[in-house]
């Protein structure tokens, strides 16, 4: 989710990408400042929202993860 109004620098992140947390998913310059937001846990890319280039607002999902497995632990 984008943290501040800003335009997205890079993605890395792909549907179908397996990522652990932490793993880099979006640079967001807001503010004369790059923003690296990360995963924020293990998971499956499931969508991929924004697209590189594209101004968000402040609230905007970028990236999603698929669900978490209740039955994987």
């Amino acid at each position: 989710i984008a943290p501040m109004p800003g335009l997205v620098k890079v993605l890395n992140a792909k549907v179908g990408d397996t990522v652990t947390k932490g793993q880099p998913l979006v640079v967001l310059e807001a503010m004369k400042m790059e923003h690296t937001l990360k995963a924020p846990r293990d998971g499956v890319v499931c969508d991929v929202v924004a697209a590189q280039g594209e101004q968000v607002q402040d609230g905007t999902v970028l990236v999603a993860l698929a669900e978490e497995d209740a039955d994987a632990a």
